[in-house]
């Protein structure tokens, strides 16, 4: 099965899973009647095989994949479930410990051509985005769809209001001020951002904000965009995070560049071996952001969220620079900082094209 219907089949798309999955057997076996199996308890006692009919050799059929030994029980049912929904076999879990403590062993494994063994890189990346998107819904993690909260009741203008009021004091106390000071300067950037929310607020009244006007580009297609985002930010912000989920697969081409240009000289290292570091390495992160997240939500202490979410990553990407790619210290750490700085941009690149969605 490809990496590709691997990754599909842990997506619950049941009917691509199941076309990927099937082959194309003659079920009455080749040439002969369907072969006959006792049943004790649940379990099959077969000396051919129940799917193409071919004599048994060993734990699964030469001819067509299948296991030898098959069982009827409620047990198996569930666990065909859960492989089904969650693509979730004996090799998650000699994949998963070495995704966290030997990432760069599993990278260099997997390309070398130890497949069997892991769970293949796109299958891992759907999976952890699925679990993600998945358990963000069920504990509510999720961006604020209605950015303008209670304000929407009618507070806007009691809110304009005492924004202005504090804006006129703060440029009273301006005026009366020597320019040059320090703390001068700090009161003038205060009323700047005053003079800023409350041209932001007024926007959001329907009222004209000369200091804050938007949508007016010169482009037809993103003054639209820019208008939809005014008319209703809520239903732009629930666009973002569809879209992410959507398009997450975005992040593994915007990533490959950046991974080239820091072994284009180096002809032993393919596209295909940056495809399967990104892929791993973005399976690592989604899974890490998830579990700091349910961390978060059951009281953990700050350090620890920090810690996952800064120092843990930095470690990540070094042992599978250093290992998946048989570099020194040196090289190693030299080419943490570089991918450090990619994936900034790269997340700007995403979220410029999740922006661009949105707008079109």
């Amino acid at each position: 099965m490809s990496d590709i219907s691997d990754g599909i089949g842990g997506m619950v798309e049941g009917g691509a899973h199941g076309r990927a999955a099937e082959r194309e057997v003659n079920p009455a076996g080749r040439g002969g009647s369907a072969p006959r199996a006792n049943t004790e308890k649940g379990h099959f006692h077969e000396s051919e095989c129940l799917n193409c009919g071919a004599q048994l050799v060993g734990s699964h059929c030469h001819h067509c994949g299948q296991e030898a030994h098959l069982h009827r029980t409620v047990g198996a049912f569930l666990h065909d479930l859960m492989h089904g929904v969650l693509h979730l076999d004996g090799k998650i879990w000699r994949t998963l410990p070495m995704l966290v403590l030997k990432p760069g062993h599993l990278t260099r494994e997997y390309i070398d051509g130890k497949r069997r063994s892991h769970v293949s890189p796109m299958a891992l990346f759907l999976f952890s985005v699925f679990a993600m998107f998945a358990v963000f819904s069920m504990l509510g993690l999720s961006a604020p769809t209605d950015l303008r909260g209670e304000l929407v009741e009618g507070d806007i203008p009691v809110v304009i209001g005492e924004t202005e009021d504090e804006l006129a004091a703060e440029e009273r106390r301006l005026a009366e001020m020597e320019p040059g000071s320090a703390e001068y300067a700090v009161l003038e950037r205060r009323v700047e951002n005053l003079k800023a929310a409350r041209n932001v607020l007024r926007n959001m009244n329907g009222e004209e904000a000369p200091a804050f006007e938007m949508g007016r580009t010169g482009v037809a297609k993103l003054d639209k965009g820019v208008q939809k985002w005014r008319e209703n930010p809520s239903l732009m912000v629930y666009k973002l995070q569809s879209s992410g989920y959507k398009f997450s697969w975005l992040l593994i081409p915007l990533s490959l560049p950046f991974m080239w240009l820091m072994f284009f000289w180096k002809p032993q290292f393919s596209m295909y071996d940056h495809s399967v570091f990104v892929t791993y390495s973005i399976a690592f992160m989604s899974l890490l952001f998830l579990t700091a997240s349910v961390l978060a939500v059951l009281g953990a202490p700050e350090w620890v969220i920090t810690t996952l979410c800064t120092a843990v990553p930095v470690i990540h990407i070094y042992k599978q620079l250093r290992y998946g790619y048989h570099l020194s210290r040196a090289g190693a750490l030299v080419r943490t900082s570089g991918v450090l700085v990619f994936v900034s941009l790269v997340l700007m690149l995403f979220l410029a094209i999740l922006l661009m969605l949105g707008i079109w």
